[in-house]
């Protein structure tokens, strides 16, 4: 059993569908202390029992941004400027995170917030602990 969590960006540019496991009973939040993530107030939550959906009306509405280490694309609406989620390419394989500021109803789960600092963690480490933690079915 899941629960559908909707969320997107502000203008409705970038909808998502995160089917969230129901054994878990609180999200855990991490919120990422990058000068990116600080800017644009990334708040970001995974499960690795999760399913993220996303629809996209206007692609060309929407920017992919990199930075640090190339590993990961942001997924920016041109339009209005959120980012809903970050998606991770690994082996040809797709993972993701979701921006927890991005819900647009949390339908009565809870957040455990936790700070997280990735400066320092080498490339390796980084997409070996994105393969363990993010959500790993992904359907843009």
């Amino acid at each position: 059993m899941t629960t559908n969590i909707h969320g997107g960006c502000h203008c409705g540019n970038i909808r998502f569908e995160l089917a969230w496991p129901e054994d878990t009973p609180q999200i855990g939040v991490r919120e990422c202390g990058c000068s990116f993530c600080q800017k644009h107030g990334g708040a970001w939550t995974s499960n690795r029992q999760a399913e993220l959906d996303v629809y996209v009306k206007n692609d060309d509405l929407v920017s992919r941004y990199q930075f640090g280490t190339a590993t990961a694309d942001f997924y920016i609406c041109s339009q209005c400027g959120v980012v809903p989620f970050v998606c991770s390419s690994i082996e040809e394989h797709v993972y993701a995170v979701v921006n927890m500021n991005t819900f647009e109803e949390n339908s009565g789960v809870s957040f455990s917030h936790s700070s997280a600092d990735f400066d320092g963690e080498g490339v390796s480490a980084r997409l070996s602990r994105r393969q363990q933690n993010w959500i790993p079915v992904v359907r843009l």
